[in-house]
């Protein structure tokens, strides 16, 4: 079978039909990136951090480190009319993760992305990749360089430090941070864990970086066992799955700090540790509380 060499989508087939490539040849490519991948973000250093930040933070940023280019990159959580990344006047490129994504791999739309910005000029915003240009993030990131979150008060992170702005865009970033959740990372011993403060409640989202049926049996394991708080006063809502990891949540108490659950989430991540290490079968009352938790899917608020 003859191999044509892949070129832009909208670019003449060249096989030499008259047609647009992604029209011709381009369709198996097409076909081949819009592969679902169901956890996108595996393999990357902080992997459950792109999670929380793509589902759960409302503005925070990290750096990352290209494997063949020098470029200052930052992915954060949001950009100004959900475009995919902005070229910033000072050179700076952001790539955002709570982005409308149409390749089933949010990992190939975030690098395709980068790739785009990369070409762009300062200044330029960048709406979504052609997916079939694209390269995942495994392949353009140094996967030796940590992926370190800074939680924000706000989107100042847009603008070049320093860049004036007119009042009403000033004014409009006042209101985005008015209207967000308070959210601070807490420290955790495994996967990524964030204090969420609502008008009516606190809760602890714990991000697992573990298979998503391994760590559903070791919570009914610990749910059977009475052993499933964050402390004095927190209750256990339920779960939801995010990019192919499980997101178990609590309700805390308002009162006390985002701070003061390390030492809960440190205990709990020992207990977990050791539900997992057994191989048993579930007992039926450990059936029953796995079944409790499965029915109890969260929707992100």
């Amino acid at each position: 079978m003859t191999q044509y060499p892949v070129v832009g989508g909208r670019e003449p087939c060249p096989c030499g039909s008259g047609r647009r490539y992604k029209a011709c040849h381009g369709k198996g490519a097409n076909r081949a990136t819009l592969t679902f991948v169901a956890r996108p973000f595996e393999g990357l250093p902080g992997e459950c951090d792109w999670v929380a930040m793509r589902e759960i933070v409302p503005a925070a940023l990290a750096s990352v480190k290209l494997v063949n280019d020098d470029h200052k990159v930052f992915i954060v959580t949001a950009l100004p009319n959900a475009i995919a990344a902005l070229h910033r006047k000072d050179g700076v490129i952001l790539v955002g993760l709570q982005t409308p994504t149409g390749s089933g791999d949010a990992s190939r739309d975030v690098g395709g992305a980068i790739v785009s910005a990369l070409r762009s000029e300062p200044g330029d915003s960048i709406g979504a990749p052609d997916p079939q240009n694209t390269v995942r993030l495994q392949e353009l990131l140094d996967l030796t360089s940590p992926f370190d979150v800074e939680v924000t008060e706000g989107f100042d992170f847009w603008f070049a430090e320093g860049e004036d702005l007119s009042n009403e865009v000033a004014e409009t970033l006042k209101e985005l941070a008015d209207g967000m959740v308070a959210t601070v990372r807490i420290k955790a011993p495994m996967g990524a864990a964030y204090w969420c403060e609502f008008p009516d409640r606190s809760v602890v989202r714990w991000v697992l970086d573990t298979d998503e049926e391994e760590a559903l049996d070791a919570l009914a394991r610990l749910s059977a066992a009475g052993n499933f708080s964050l402390g004095e006063g927190s209750r256990y809502l339920g779960a939801f799955r995010a990019d192919g990891l499980l997101v178990p949540v609590w309700e805390v108490d308002q009162e006390r700090p985002a701070r003061g659950f390390e030492v809960q989430l440190t205990s709990l991540h020992r207990d977990f540790m050791a539900a997992l290490g057994v191989t048993v079968p579930l007992s039926s009352k450990e059936r029953r509380a796995r079944a409790g938790i499965v029915g109890r899917q969260l929707t992100l608020r």
